[in-house]
């Protein structure tokens, strides 16, 4: 949890310019790992993860411009870190598929434990009902890359590295 973020006093606007940020975060770490990989399987992957990452982020960006039109934002990028963007050593060269679909399915488990968070120190109703919002995004959107995972055929997972044990080792 970021320690330089009080939940409990965060404000609508607050909420809604920490969750684009943190939108924008995961969209540009992933479009450096789509460059980074290039044509490749994973790197689809990463590039169709920035693109979605991209569209919530601007869904959240306009909500914000409607509500509050230019007023300043509190907070910034420096704000937050890696709330919701794939680990930074997370692409490697000969990453398959399903290794870069392992590593959104992480992802998006970290944002919905950090909304599950936050949700226990926020205390009006309207940033509450905000941040089990986004949390309920958060699930779908694991949900949305299980589903995918599930879709993969079997060689796919044979042919991939277990981040699994990777991640468990790290203490994820």
């Amino acid at each position: 949890m970021p320690a330089r973020i009080n939940f409990a006093t965060l404000t609508l606007m607050d909420t809604l310019d920490l969750a684009a940020l943190i939108e924008t975060e995961a969209h540009d770490r992933y479009s450096l790992f789509a460059t980074q990989l290039g044509a490749t399987e994973a790197g689809a992957v990463f590039q169709s993860m920035a693109e979605n990452e991209k569209k919530h982020g601007d869904a959240l960006a306009a909500r914000r411009r409607s509500l509050f039109a230019d007023a300043p934002a509190r907070y910034s990028r420096g704000d937050i870190f890696d709330v919701e963007a794939p680990d930074v050593g997370s692409p490697r060269w000969n990453m398959s598929e399903y290794n870069a679909y392992q590593v959104a399915l992480h992802s998006e488990k970290k944002a919905w434990e950090f909304y599950d968070e936050a949700l226990r120190e926020v205390r009006q109703p309207e940033i509450k009902a905000l941040f089990e919002e986004l949390r309920e995004e958060e699930a779908e959107h694991v949900s949305m890359v299980q589903a995918i995972i599930a879709k993969l055929p079997p060689s796919a997972k044979d042919e991939a590295e277990d981040l699994d044990d990777s991640y468990m080792r790290m203490g994820y």
